[in-house]
């Protein structure tokens, strides 16, 4: 009677990594976080789910026109309070293309919230010029939470800036910061 041989084949390399040589899997989220809102924490947080390292990336330079209410320093202070818990998430400043930003980082996905359609559109030339410029990298988009699914920095701003209750919308350290500005 022959023994049959209960070992596995041998798997031939396909490129694919071993749990000893695990490159660790680093995402990045950029934006302008003017100020970071509940929505920006659910997307951090929920990015956690599939990534080793997150590095929220501060954009010094907005690629949309539009006012700031924060200076980039104080935003970046704001988002290592907020995620100051987690040590998977880094929090720092850039500017330039963010492909080379996400080079820099050795990321391999960039993350984008999409709210509502109109996102959409903007956001998807966005990636494709980006897959253009660096076709290493790739971008996920995720949508938040159905109650945060129309917030945007921009409105916590307007609506504190006209005296309005953002407590909803903000961590209070946050909301803090929101109110020392309009005192």
């Amino acid at each position: 009677m022959k023994k049959s041989d209960s070992r596995q084949p041998e798997r031939e390399s396909s490129g694919a990594e071993s749990a000893s040589t695990h490159r660790p899997i680093v995402a990045v989220y950029p934006g302008s976080f003017d100020p970071v809102t509940l929505g920006h924490e659910d997307i951090v947080r929920r990015t956690l789910r599939f990534c080793d390292r997150l590095v929220v990336g501060v954009a010094e330079t907005a690629t949309q026109p539009k006012g700031s209410l924060f200076p980039v320093a104080e935003r970046l202070e704001m988002m290592r309070e907020v995620f100051g818990g987690e040590s998977r998430v880094e929090c720092v400043s850039f500017s330039g293309l963010l492909v080379d930003f996400a080079r820099d980082e050795n990321a391999r996905f960039i993350i984008r919230g999409l709210r509502a359609v109109s996102d959409f559109d903007y956001e998807f030339q966005m990636a494709q010029m980006n897959r253009e410029l660096w076709d290493e990298v790739e971008t996920i988009f995720l949508t938040p939470e159905v109650h945060y699914s129309f917030l945007s920095a921009t409105l916590v701003r307007e609506v504190a800036a006209l005296g309005g209750d953002v407590s909803t919308f903000v961590s209070p350290l946050v909301l803090e910061r929101l109110q020392q500005r309009s005192s």
